[in-house]
């Protein structure tokens, strides 16, 4: 992921201007919420069971004075219809972790 945070294409295609913003924030620990943020986007494709079949800025993550949550958008809005989808993540020493809670 430290890679990754040099390739503004890249960013751009994974992250939306808010997730951009908190990333530049983080400092020496923005690669490892990279990863976070990553695998909290594949967690929550893989909970409706679809892969990653829609553009990653439309599973954004966002912070509440330090609790991650969803803000879905466009066909992953669509695929939650009235459920709601629950986050926790985790990083630490170079390593991440999501786990997604889809309540129907």
């Amino acid at each position: 992921m430290e890679k990754m945070l040099e390739k503004p294409s890249f960013m751009k295609k994974v992250l939306t201007e808010k997730e951009q913003e908190y990333i530049a924030s983080r400092g020496r620990m923005a690669a490892e919420s990279l990863a976070a943020m990553w695998a909290a986007k594949e967690a929550c494709l893989k909970a409706f069971g679809t892969g990653i079949i829609v553009p990653m800025t439309e599973v954004e993550v966002l912070h509440d004075n330090g609790r991650p949550y969803y803000c879905l958008h466009g066909k992953a809005k669509e695929l939650l219809e009235n459920g709601q989808v629950f986050l926790s993540l985790t990083h630490e020493a170079g390593m991440a972790a999501a786990v997604c809670i889809w309540s129907v």
